[in-house]
Formats: structure tokens, C-alpha cells, sequence
């Protein structure tokens, strides 16, 4: 397979392979997380109202609000913006897990987007425009699993620091962290080997582009000098 100008195509680098491999993987975690409602779930030998829980749903066995004046009961999981947690919406939706579903969904956003520009780099298409911009797509993929792990990281840390606050879910203390909430951490860790490695394949590419260049100027230098002799 040949470039714009005629020259072969360097072979995948194990770099690149490794990096999509991680991104990949990284990506279908963050799916995982994103969806399943068990990032803060309650012991079952407690028998707490509280039974778990996700960035979109939550799950609760008869549970009563103490604020809300009339005697309702909340059973069942529910999406969390539905008509039946309408009226204790704000409780369960303070600020700082509001700001965790946005880091997530950022975070998805970027893996996302890392994942498509990975897979048109192993996939070499459109062939001239890869072939062309290969550092700087490789760049990109560096900069976007970057940024997915440090969103990652602010949703992590927020979330760990904050779910066994005393005036949110009732009886904090039946509660524990659940896989969910380990998948992340894992796409986090894993989004940063991806980016280590995409961040050296790029480098790679950037000191052989300037070989090349080199090379290419030593060329015409000499074809200059040699037709100036004769």
C-alpha cells in the first residue's frame, strides 16, 4: 500500500495496535458503567429502603421520603427524571452527581470520538488523508483518551468523596460501592495506557516524518550540487 507521493506505507506499529486495543476496551466499560444502576448499592442483610443505584436510576424497596407530606411510597426502579420521582427529584439529583453524569458523559463523548479516529487509523481510510496526518490523528487520540481519563478521574473522586453524605440517600452507612462504579475506574486506567501509547506511536511517526523530510532536503541538495558541477 503506497502514499500520496508513491512511498509504502509504514505497517501498523504495535503501539497503535496496543492503544486501539486499550481504547476499545475502555470505551465498552464506560458503556457498561454508564448504563447499569450499581455504582452505590445497600447490603441486602440491612434490609434498607435503599437498594442501588446509577447516574440514571435508582431503586428503592417501600421507601417513604421523611420531607414529602403525604404518605407515598417508592418502590421499584425507576429512571431518575420520571414521573415518579418527580417530587423528590431535587434529593436525589444534588449538584455534585449532576456534575458526575456530565464528567461520564463527557468522558464517553471522548472515548467515542478516540475510538473512531483510532479505527481510521488502523483501517488506513481515506488512504492520502491518514497517510498524510498520521502523527496528528495519532495526536488527537493521545489528547481525547487524556482527556476521557481525567474526566473519569473528576467522576470518580467526586462520587466517592460525596455518596455517604448524611442529606442525601438515608443510612449512608449500609452502603458500599459497587461494580459500576469499578468499571469506571478501570475505563480510567486503561484510558491512560491508551494514551501513553497513542502519545508514543506519535512520536514515533513525527521523528520518522522529519527523517524523511531530512532525507528528501539532503536529495534535492545534492541533485543541486551536482548539476551546478556539471
Amino acid at each position: 500500500m503506497a502514499g500520496p507521493n508513491g512511498e509504502k506505507a509504514p505497517k501498523t506499529s504495535g503501539y497503535l495496535m496496543s492503544g486501539s486495543i486499550l481504547s476499545f476496551a475502555s470505551l465498552m466499560l464506560i458503556l457498561m458503567s454508564f448504563a447499569s444502576p450499581y455504582w452505590l448499592a445497600s447490603w441486602q442483610d440491612t434490609y434498607s429502603p435503599f437498594q442501588n443505584m446509577g447516574l440514571w436510576e435508582f431503586c428503592f424497596r417501600r421507601f417513604r421520603y421523611p420531607n414529602y407530606q403525604f404518605d407515598k411510597l417508592f418502590d421499584g426502579c425507576h429512571y431518575v427524571f420520571s414521573p415518579e420521582y418527580f417530587v423528590i427529584w431535587e434529593w436525589l439529583l444534588p449538584g455534585w452527581l449532576m456534575a458526575v453524569q456530565t464528567f461520564v458523559t463527557l468522558a464517553l463523548m471522548f472515548s467515542c470520538s478516540a475510538q473512531i479516529l483510532s479505527t481510521l487509523l488502523l483501517v488506513r481510510w481515506p488512504l492520502n488523508f491518514v497517510f498524510r496526518y498520521q502523527w496528528q490523528l495519532l495526536g488527537f487520540c493521545t489528547v481525547l483518551n487524556a482527556a476521557k481519563s481525567f474526566c473519569l478521574l473528576l467522576a470518580v473522586a467526586i462520587f466517592g468523596g460525596q455518596c455517604w453524605r448524611r442529606d442525601w440517600l438515608l443510612y449512608p452507612n449500609f452502603n458500599y460501592l459497587s461494580w459500576s462504579y469499578a468499571l469506571a475506574v478501570i475505563a480510567m486506567i486503561l484510558g491512560i495506557f491508551a494514551s501513553y501509547s497513542f502519545f508514543l506511536d506519535s512520536k514515533k511517526m513525527l521523528l520518522r516524518k522529519k527523517e524523511s523530510s531530512n532525507l528528501v532536503v539532503q536529495m534535492h541538495a545534492t541533485n543541486v550540487g551536482s548539476q551546478i558541477y556539471l
